[in-house]
């Protein structure tokens, strides 16, 4: 992705360099292939300290680790700025007006409003105060244990996110949480992976468009982009995690749900054509 010099957004807490709070919970792949099945892109930060045993403080940077941590700070601080200018000018075009998330990175724990949460969770963000949660050492996690490197694997995993930040906004989020009051659990899951592959599709959708208007991609970005779809289906972190699938228990959809609905998502622009909850093949 061509990133280098461009406008970083200015919507940034850094915490990186401050406690969580008291509690610190448990990070490394482990934890993420344990807890991915039910927390990946956009969990529930609220459940993690109680699934979460306790670890240690973190372990002091070096120069060249902290020069490459700053970094990838500043790449996502571009992807972010470029997120806005999109969503400002396609809330603009539907006459409403964007309100802007900020985006928050943290080093081994952090507070939200949706609870306490570790870098096992993934990147997620909190409806409660519309607010993404990034630790960095997650896109480590990335590469060298699920296998998807590249910087524009890093850009979609911030635009899916904000995917759920453009959710909440439209009301989307409010929905999925009253019927969380009224179903059964194996019936909510139905309507999470919905939620989440929708947010895939506004990934691409956010794709689409910064292409057009800045042409930010590079030779194979988009294939980085749906390898890491891949790699974070619910069926391949499942036989991963466990040795076996259940599709029931599904959160995010499988990897080629996920592949398929960014693709969508890239190739059309097309808000319209994002309704996951209307789609028959995901009842």
């Amino acid at each position: 992705m061509k990133w280098i010099g461009r406008r970083e957004s200015s919507n940034v807490e850094d915490r990186r360099g401050f406690s969580g709070g008291g509690l610190a919970v448990g990070g490394g792949i482990i934890g993420v292939i344990v807890l991915l099945v039910k927390l990946f892109l956009g969990g529930d930060a609220a459940e993690i300290p109680q699934a979460l045993p306790q670890q240690g403080p973190a372990q002091e940077m070096s120069a060249e680790e902290q020069k490459l941590d700053d970094e990838r700070a500043s790449f996502i601080k571009v992807v972010l700025a470029d997120t806005e200018d999109v969503w400002n000018k396609l809330f603009s075009a539907s006459g409403e007006s964007y309100v802007e998330p900020t985006l928050v990175l943290f080093r081994q724990s952090v507070q939200s409003a949706c609870g306490m949460a570790g870098s096992a969770t993934g990147p997620f963000y909190c409806p409660g105060d519309q607010k993404v949660y990034i630790d960095l050492s997650f896109f480590e996690d990335m590469q060298n244990h699920l296998h998807a490197p590249g910087d524009f694997a890093m850009a979609y995993v911030v635009a899916h996110e904000v995917g759920h930040h453009i959710q909440k906004l439209n009301g989307t989020s409010d929905k999925m949480h009253r019927l969380r009051q009224q179903l059964s659990e194996e019936e909510y899951n139905k309507y999470s992976v919905k939620l989440e592959l929708q947010a895939d599709f506004l990934a691409g959708v956010w794709a689409h468009h910064a292409q057009r208007m800045k042409n930010i991609l590079e030779e194979n970005d988009i294939e980085e982009a749906l390898n890491a779809a891949n790699a974070i289906g619910d069926d391949r972190l499942q036989k991963q995690a466990q040795g076996r699938v259940v599709p029931e228990s599904f959160t995010h959809g499988t990897s080629a749900q996920r592949m398929y609905w960014f693709k969508k998502g890239f190739e059309t622009g097309d808000l319209s054509q994002g309704n996951t909850f209307r789609d028959p093949s995901l009842n």
